[in-house]
């Protein structure tokens, strides 16, 4: 797994419904799955910057 969501998280719910593959799981800060393809689309998407490569 590529990315990570670090505790800029604001559970907004941006990534979550753009996640093409269904691999980010809800929560006070969302976490990305194993069912991440690493295409990218959340690290994009996310308004804050919370999500970033490791």
């Amino acid at each position: 797994m590529a990315f990570k969501i670090t505790d800029e998280c604001l559970a907004c719910g941006t990534c979550l419904d753009s996640c093409p593959n269904n691999a980010i799981e809800e929560g006070d800060i969302y976490k990305i799955t194993m069912a991440c393809e690493n295409c990218g689309t959340c690290l994009d998407i996310c308004p804050t910057g919370a999500i970033i490569e490791e």
